[in-house]
């Protein structure tokens, strides 16, 4: 399945006839975890029967609907990612630079990454920085997470710098994946704050798994 082909697929929730929306994956995907977050946001952890080996993918939803797709490797490369509010696609480049590495993070406690993403919408984004484990581990409905700080910058085509950031993640060893935490971006417009911490982790079978809908710190109450 080609990764454009896959976010049309997802372009819109299904509708249980007696029940809330539920997002709806296409044929041949299967959902292991939901997330809800504190900044009005959910997202679905899901795998495809024909992406390569241990490759997983996230899908992101806010109050209007999907903002964010993206498929990662088992060292959370970002090799393909969809962004709905630009609506622009980006791909990791063939031989980066350094390559983002769980591994390495896991086993040293650092991990310095320099690649770059080729868009046909924007150009090339080249993004250097670091991840680091502070040692320090949080539970969060019921789930380990270890805490990262990270600092990372994003440069164009011209090397010049599009944005910063730096703050705290959470790593899942068990499911491979990075959470978000809060941290500043920094941009030519200014810094501002951001704070997206997960708040419940919902399985299959569970109420709210596949929810289309945030729930908490929107502007509406959605139960």
């Amino acid at each position: 399945m080609r990764f454009a082909a896959l976010f049309l697929c997802l372009a819109a929730p299904a509708v249980a006839q007696d029940g809330p929306a539920q997002f709806s994956l296409p044929a041949g995907c299967d959902a292991y975890l939901t997330v809800q977050t504190e900044s009005c946001e959910v997202s679905h952890y899901f795998t495809c029967a024909t992406d390569p080996a241990d490759n997983q993918h996230r899908v992101s939803l806010d109050e209007q609907g999907m903002t964010y797709l993206g498929m990662i490797d088992r060292e959370t490369q970002w090799i393909e990612s969809y962004h709905a509010i630009s609506g622009h696609s980006e791909a990791l480049e063939a031989d980066p630079a350094e390559r983002a590495s769980l591994s390495e993070l896991i086993e040293t406690g650092v991990d310095d990454f320099d690649f770059r993403t080729l868009s046909d919408e924007i150009g090339a984004t080249r993004f250097v920085g670091q991840d680091t484990l502070t040692g320090r581990q949080i539970t969060i409905d019921g789930v380990t997470l270890d805490e990262t700080t990270y600092d990372i910058a994003a440069y164009d085509e011209a090397g010049n710098v599009v944005w910063e950031a730096e703050g705290n993640e959470f790593i899942s060893r068990n499911w491979r994946i990075f959470l978000s935490g809060s941290g500043t971006v920094t941009t030519a417009d200014g810094s501002y704050d951001r704070t997206n911490r997960p708040v419940e982790f919902i399985y299959p079978g569970e109420p709210g798994f596949l929810s289309s809908h945030p729930k908490h710190g929107c502007g509406v109450s959605i139960s």
